[in-house]
């Protein structure tokens, strides 16, 4: 490894290509090896032979000359969202506030300084945005995140600015640091996060933290829709049932069936 240029010496490089052709394929919905070997800079020869160890472990399968991610990851991505119980219980509620608000509804866990979406489930009304199920999203930006960060020590927060920065996706986004900081106070003040316009232009989202039975937040739940239809009593109604079925999942993990007794 060339001195200086940042890559952490335990890592090992053909590996870190591997995932790459996996990431560039998805992100492509099927490519062909010219164009994942021309996205990534790299000769079509060596891109061939990691397509082709790929393919034969099942993460990669062709149709034509068009490369897709393999069915062998749905067992992997399965049993990522299933590891915890309170992951499950967590899938119930999201639908749950699909159903009652109509609008989008998702969990995501914090990994890695980035929030994944574990569960997602959407309302008669819900507008068809990002995040899909596992995908990334920036903790700083989304309600979700900051219902996160809100509760994280400063040296957990100093970490996520530090390896992910603070890159604005709006006009609206938190970019400064200061303003963030500020942000977070107000966010676990009131105990629930907002995010207008400040990740996808035209979208509010209102997020609310999960915590585990031993007090520790083990992820949050947001609900988005339009920036215009949170006027009047509209936002009050969603932030009330935000926090009342977050609530409800919080005391169904601590106590279990003995909520109902």
């Amino acid at each position: 490894m060339p001195p200086g240029d940042g890559r952490d010496p335990e890592t090992v490089r053909a590996t870190e290509t591997s995932f790459e052709v996996i990431d560039c394929v998805q992100a492509h919905q099927g490519a062909t090896l010219s164009t994942v070997a021309n996205d990534l800079g790299k000769a079509k020869s060596t891109v061939h032979r990691h397509v082709k160890t790929l393919e034969e472990l099942g993460y990669l399968t062709r149709t034509g000359n068009e490369l897709y991610v393999g069915l062998r990851f749905l067992k992997l991505g399965e049993t990522a969202r299933t590891r915890e119980d309170e992951y499950q219980l967590a899938a119930e509620k999201v639908d749950e506030f699909a159903r009652k608000t109509n609008e989008r509804a998702q969990f995501i866990v914090e990994e890695g300084g980035y929030g994944i979406c574990v569960f997602r489930a959407s309302g008669d009304q819900a507008v068809d945005t990002e995040p899909r199920v596992g995908s990334r999203m920036p903790l700083h930006a989304t309600a979700a995140g900051r219902a996160i960060l809100a509760f994280e020590t400063d040296d957990a927060l100093e970490r996520v600015i530090e390896r992910q920065g603070l890159p604005a996706y709006t006009e609206e986004t938190i970019t400064d640091e200061a303003t963030l900081r500020t942000e977070l106070e107000e966010t676990k003040e009131r105990g629930y996060a907002i995010n207008r316009n400040e990740h996808i232009d035209g979208l509010t989202a209102f997020g609310a933290p999960v915590r585990g039975a031993d007090d520790e937040i083990i992820g949050s739940f947001s609900i988005s829709g339009p920036t215009h239809r949170y006027d009047g009593g509209k936002e009050d109604e969603i932030i009330s049932i935000l926090q009342g079925t977050t609530n409800e999942l919080e005391l169904n993990i601590r106590y279990g069936d003995a909520v109902d007794s």
